[in-house]
Order: C-alpha cells, then structure tokens, then sequence
C-alpha cells in the first residue's frame, strides 16, 4: 500500500485543504504515515503570511528529502503561490502546486513517477475566479467539522500578502456547502465552523446571494446543532446577518471580529477600511441583537509609524470595547508588502513590551468575560481528549459562546451534546458539572 505523509504550517483554511488533498489520496488506495516516518509521498502545506513562515517552510521541506531521498516531495499552499521558483531550487523537490488546482495532485504525482522530472504547476491565482471545490466528509482530531465557504480576498491591506497567494474572492456553490453541511451531520458532527480567506465576503461574487441567505439556509439543515463563523469583518456584519444571528438558535454566540489597531490612523495606513467609532458601533448593535455574546479580535503591535501615543489610544479603545480575549501579533515585516516598505518601523523591545501589556489585558477580560456566566447551564460539546491533558473522568467541552469547560464524567461524552453548569471561571478554561446529556449516542460510523 503506498503511502502519504502531511505536514501543514499556517492557518485554519491551511489545515482544511491538506484534509481535502488527504481525501483524494484515501481514495486512490493510499495510507497516511506520520510525518518523521518513511513514506512515498510528502506533502508540506505552506504558510507565507510572514518571512518567518517562508523559512519554517523551506526547513520543513529539507526535513522530508532527508527522511526519504526517494520519496516523491510535493509542495503546495501560500508560500508554494508566491514563489515557486524559491522552492523548485531546493534539490528533492518534485512538485509545486500553489493554491489551486490541487484537485490534479495525483495525476501529477503518477506523471513524476514514470517520469521523474520535476513539475512546477503554479497558474497566475489572480486570473482564478471560481471556487475549488474539494470536500472534507470528516476530520482526524476534531469533533467540530469545518466547511471551507470562500477562497481569497479583495482587501490588499499593506501589511498582508494573502491576495496574491490565494487571489481575489470567491464563493463556493450554496447548494455545494449545504449539500456538504449534510454530509457532515449524517457523520455524525453537530456543531460546522464556517472558514475562508475572508469567510464574510462570502456572495460577494454570486448574484443575489449573500452570507444570510447561507446562514438561513444552514439554519434549516436538520440534525445541524451550530454554526460558527470562524472570522469575519465588522463591516460584513450587515443588518441581515443580524436578523439570522437574532431569531435563528442555531448561531453561535461568538465572533471573531479582527480590529488590528485601535487608532485611526494606524488603521489608514494599514489600509483597514473603518474608524474605531465605526467599530465600536458595530460592535454595540451587535450586542443589542446577541446579548452575552463572545467577540475576540486580531490586534497587531508596532506597526510602522505607531507611535506611543497612538498605541496609548488603541489600548484604552480596546479596553472600552471590551473584548472575550485579544490574539495579539507583534508586526512583522513581509517582503513585497507595502508596510514592509515603509519609514517608521516600530523598535522590537518597544513590539515586545507593548505584546506584553496586551497580553495581560486580554487575560483580565477573558476572565472578566468567563466570570458572567458562573452558575449558568451552558450546552457544551466534549473534544477528544488526545493528550490526556485533562485526566481521567474529565471532559472539555466548548460552549457556544466559546467558553472552555472542564468537568466530571464517568463516560466518554466526545462529540455529544451536553448541558453543564459553570462553577468557576478562569481564563483559560472553566469548571462545571454535568447536569444532563441531551441527545442519543451518534451512530455515525467511523467516529
């Protein structure tokens, strides 16, 4: 039996697309080795969102020609879109393939072992303007499904390279992503993470079909328990997303709303299209229509020109929003962007200590946010428990406000849906009881 090996860097949408290039070797007969095991085939999934990720990569890539010099060495993802020529240069490497396309992998990977002749398949992702469609039926490790929705993004903020790796917007087929909604719940998954480049541009392209119509029309899939969106702009949060998010129950109480800056002129030059009013505004209205709901953001540090009286600014702005937990980035300079261009660049020990004050503010939220909820019954869906980080008898399930709870079980509840009482906060994870489990064990096979 032939086999595949993995190895992916970078985000979300990264991890959804090796599982769909998994699926297409699964089929074709392939099993799937560890990655520091010999295999026939290594895939390395690449990041390019800094020049740290390039190098990650590149490592990563040296590790698998060392492991197994006969192995075939296919290279795709964003780092594999922006610089075929960079990864062809290293000696091993047989194929690179970009971010589309990959449907063709086996045909390429048959074509290189009759031929061995390297193959560098990169197109010009800026002509692409259709969605690759490629479906995940179930994963690995996780007990919440994702469902890739949108490809690509029209931002061009002047710190991100991602436009030109994974090109301009596009929308996956609605009926596709019901047709795959339903897939998912048949195997038994009740809660589906809606993920993309830019997950809220979604319909941007379609005609007279947006994110709500998609949201109305997840919300009747039956069996269906949650939806989540996994990131989303303010801006994306239209009135009609509102309406959903208020009168449909399935919808999780929980954004990730990215702000980046709390100033308005660091926004301006990182090209972020509004104020920290409008923010605040948006964040307001939605809170009116989702009460206790859960908003954690993407804040970037030092950014060029940000001087201690816009950083001053942006902390006490981010303070008055009032965030569930603050992912905090020191900025970093990515080659062929136009910040990376830019005068002005912040010091690293001013990054450093300005990461840090930011990060003891989003702890005091989280748990400012976590504290609300003690002694309320929140409905909570065991992970698996891998590593056994939690010990025997106990559970972690995540509400649909995105609170983590650990409590007491005598069975194994993974995947089930469970109603659990929060007894203490903390800023990494609450302590609950179980108060009862409301659905019948799944009977999807291979769970």
């Amino acid at each position: 039996m032939p086999s595949v090996a993995f190895y992916t860097l970078g985000c979300k949408v990264n991890f959804y697309d090796t599982e769909a290039i998994w699926q297409l070797f699964k089929n074709e007969g392939y099993e799937q080795v560890d990655f520091e095991q010999t295999a026939d085939v290594y895939l390395i999934n690449t990041c390019t969102v800094t020049n740290t990720g390039d190098k990650k990569s590149r490592q990563i890539i040296r590790r698998a020609v060392r492991r197994n010099p006969d192995a075939i060495i296919a290279v795709t993802g964003c780092y594999a879109q922006t610089s075929p020529a960079e990864i062809m240069d290293i000696p091993g490497v047989d194929l690179v393939i970009g971010t589309q396309d990959r449907d063709k992998i086996l045909d390429y990977v048959r074509e290189i072992q009759s031929k061995r002749q390297p193959i560098n398949a990169v197109r010009n992702i800026m002509k692409t303007r259709e969605f690759e469609e490629l479906d995940v039926p179930n994963f690995t490790d996780h007990t919440r499904a994702f469902l890739k929705i949108q490809e690509g993004c029209n931002n061009f903020c002047t710190f991100c390279i991602i436009p030109w790796s994974r090109g301009l917007s596009r929308s996956r087929d609605p009926k596709s992503v019901i047709a795959q909604a339903r897939q998912l719940v048949a195997s038994g998954y009740k809660e589906i993470v809606l993920t993309g480049i830019h997950t809220g541009g979604y319909g941007d392209d379609l005609d007279d079909y947006k994110l709500a119509d998609l949201l109305w029309d997840l919300d009747k899939v039956e069996g269906l328990e949650r939806v989540r969106i996994s990131s989303i702009e303010a801006s994306q949060i239209d009135d009609r997303v509102l309406e959903v998010l208020k009168k449909s129950p399935k919808m999780c109480r929980h954004f990730h709303i990215p702000l980046q800056a709390g100033n308005d002129e660091v926004l301006k030059r990182m090209r972020r299209k509004y104020t920290i009013a409008e923010f605040e505004e948006k964040i307001r209205k939605i809170r009116e229509f989702m009460p206790d709901v859960a908003i954690t953001t993407d804040i970037i540090v030092g950014f060029p020109g940000e001087t201690d009286e816009h950083y001053r600014d942006g902390f006490e702005a981010i303070k008055r929003i009032g965030f569930s937990e603050l992912h905090v980035f020191p900025y970093s300079k990515r080659t062929g962007t136009p910040a990376a261009r830019m005068e002005d660049q912040v010091d690293e020990e001013v990054k450093h200590t300005r990461v840090h004050e930011l990060i003891d503010l989003s702890e005091q939220m989280q748990l400012a946010y976590a504290e609300k909820f003690v002694g309320e019954v929140l409905e909570v869906i065991p992970e698996r428990d891998e590593k056994g980080q939690y010990g025997p008898g106990r559970a972690m399930g995540m509400s649909d406000n995105y609170l983590q709870v650990v409590f007491d079980t005598a069975e194994d509840l993974t995947g089930r849906l469970c109603r659990v009482k929060v007894t203490q906060a903390g800023v990494n994870g609450c302590e609950g009881t179980l108060v009862r489990i409301l659905d019948e064990l799944p009977e999807a096979a291979g769970r």
